[in-house]
């Protein structure tokens, strides 16, 4: 039996647009997705992100065909929406996003990174590409990773822009596919949401393999 995902945002969730990466990304309601990571993958990538109605919205491409240091968010017929490129040798695991598949500064779109060098819960802090003193977080991520429980803040705040639960299903299991439900608040870019879940599996793998 699946487990249920988060549950709907209250009304007072409503807000203006949040468009990182472009506004066809946001809807004027909630988004549900389904995020299935794949154990091991040559073709469709090993994410692949599909919408309530199990179309497919968007793939990464698999790390056999990307340095370990960058990734690529597509959509579904292939085309770059986002690439993610790590900065190396930061201690605070610092990964750039950039338009497309660019990796021109020009084409920034925003940085991620841990909050805190040493941390034992998930919490990232992503800065906004005009946000270059960075004395401020644009939006925070906290939660468990481990869990596949994270939820996605507007800023320091308690707005909540973004939910992410795992969901158990025995064919899942079986096949060695890691899923996770997406619930994307209306008028947030879920774009910019998957491209933070992907970075976010990048840290954790690395502190995997250390």
């Amino acid at each position: 039996m699946m487990a249920q995902g988060p549950s709907a945002p209250p009304p007072q969730a409503m807000m203006g647009p949040v468009a990182v990466v472009g506004q066809q990304f946001c809807a004027p309601y909630v988004v549900m997705l389904t995020v299935t990571k794949k154990a091991f993958s040559l073709s469709d990538g090993d994410f692949v992100v599909t919408d309530a109605n199990g179309g497919v919205l968007m793939k990464v491409q698999g790390r056999l065909f990307s340095l370990r240091e960058r990734r690529v968010l597509c959509d579904a017929a292939g085309t770059p929406i986002i690439s993610l490129k790590e900065k190396i040798l930061t201690a605070h695991h610092r990964w750039n996003a950039f338009r497309g598949d660019s990796s021109d500064p020009k084409d920034l779109l925003f940085t991620v990174k841990k909050s805190h060098i040493i941390q034992f819960k998930t919490e990232l802090d992503v800065f906004l590409a005009g946000n270059t003193a960075e004395k401020s977080c644009d939006f925070k991520v906290k939660g468990n990773w481990f869990d596949r429980s994270c939820t996605f803040y507007l800023g320091n705040t308690n707005n909540i822009i973004a939910l992410m639960s795992r969901q158990f299903t025995v064919k899942n299991v079986i096949l060695g596919r890691d899923t996770f439900g997406i619930t994307v608040y209306p008028n947030v870019d879920y774009a910019f949401v998957v491209a933070i879940i992907v970075i976010l599996d990048e840290i954790h793998r690395e502190q995997s393999d250390d």
